[in-house]
């Protein structure tokens, strides 16, 4: 059966929501203290009404009774030779130690009732957020090149629950969950993998496998299902590029060309290899930013701005600054400029 067609429920470990973590050390100190807090709650009920208890001993009931009535009584127990014999002892065991009962043993059995809960908690919120998700980016694979990609889409300030990772290897998909990203588990190159992570309602997908044929597999399935969609895809061999673009990529990286450019750079301008770092860093120092162009530039030669401008997207097309096309800005453009990036706690 395809993923589109099972239940929310049937979603649980397949797609994954993100969470805090709580401490398991935590988590079972809370749970001993809810346990110890029946208990005496217990131990001192029946200690103040002791007289409504009859011991088959006859010598009353003691403190040291009452702990061990409460406690066989609590862990449903019962051995009977401490036993309610007043009304009043009676109806407080109905009342009060019965309900302590329950949650005492709800207690013990916290962890089950936990995983039950995670569970049809993660159902509810799956069913929630295959309804509503749109426009959000997509990332295939989160190996090296995934993570840096989702690392520069959060310092661009987009929100971490509006980017959904899919891969096959479940440690890749912890980091990512940890991160705050919803996580998808299975192969970027299966239809309903891809339909089940909401691409066919993305803005974006981000294609980053290890491998090019899976690159070209993953392009073509996304654009199939996300006609519209910004594809941008991670080759590492040039000789690959056309395939990618051929498959529906709208913009294509050639990873190993773009690493050796810049390792060849950096035995002879080391500072230009540190400048295009600060570049391709959106959180800090300097970075490479779009805008729209503002009423009173339209007219003007971008080269007069006070912004740095690089270059002028028209229609689509990107224009590089010394272009004739971009002589003059015309309305509808967009600047492709160097911003300044304030870092968090930075003047």
């Amino acid at each position: 059966m395809s993923l589109t067609d099972e239940a929310s429920h049937s979603l649980v470990g397949v797609i994954r929501m993100p969470d805090q973590a709580q401490s398991p050390v935590r988590a079972i100190v809370k749970r001993v203290i809810g346990a110890m807090a029946a208990l005496l709650l217990a131990v001192l009920i029946v200690y103040l009404d002791r007289d409504g208890y009859r011991d088959v001993n006859g010598d009353g009931v003691s403190l040291l009774d009452s702990f061990y009535y409460a406690t066989v009584s609590l862990s449903t127990t019962g051995y009977g030779d401490i036993t309610p014999a007043s009304s009043s002892a009676r109806l407080v065991n109905v009342l009060v130690i019965t309900p302590l009962r329950i949650l005492f043993l709800i207690v013990l059995v916290g962890t089950t009732l936990e995983v039950l809960t995670e569970r049809s908690r993660q159902a509810l919120r799956i069913q929630k957020w295959r309804r509503v998700v749109r426009d959000h980016v997509v990332v295939v694979g989160y190996g090296t090149k995934g993570r840096s990609a989702v690392a520069a889409l959060l310092g661009d300030g987009v929100e971490p629950g509006s980017i959904v990772v899919v891969d096959t290897v479940q440690e890749s998909l912890d980091a990512a969950s940890a991160i705050g990203l919803v996580t998808v588990h299975g192969s970027g190159t299966r239809n309903d993998v891809l339909r089940v992570a909401g691409a066919a309602r993305a803005r974006a997908i981000v294609v980053a496998p290890n491998r090019d044929d899976t690159a070209v597999l993953v392009t073509l399935t996304a654009r199939e299902l996300a006609p519209k969609a910004q594809i941008v895809a991670s080759v590492r061999e040039r000789e690959n590029e056309h395939l990618l673009r051929q498959s529906g990529a709208d913009s294509v990286v050639v990873s190993s060309e773009t690493a050796g450019r810049l390792l060849g750079m950096a035995t002879a301008t080391p500072s230009v290899v540190a400048m295009v770092e600060d570049l391709l860093t959106p959180d800090a120092g300097l970075a490479i930013a779009e805008r729209d162009v503002e009423p009173g530039e339209v007219g003007g030669s971008p080269r007069h701005l006070s912004d740095i401008v690089l270059g002028v997207v028209r229609g689509g097309k990107l224009y590089r600054v010394d272009a004739p096309e971009a002589d003059a800005i015309e309305p509808g453009d967009r600047l492709l400029y160097v911003k300044k990036v304030t870092p968090p706690g930075g003047e």
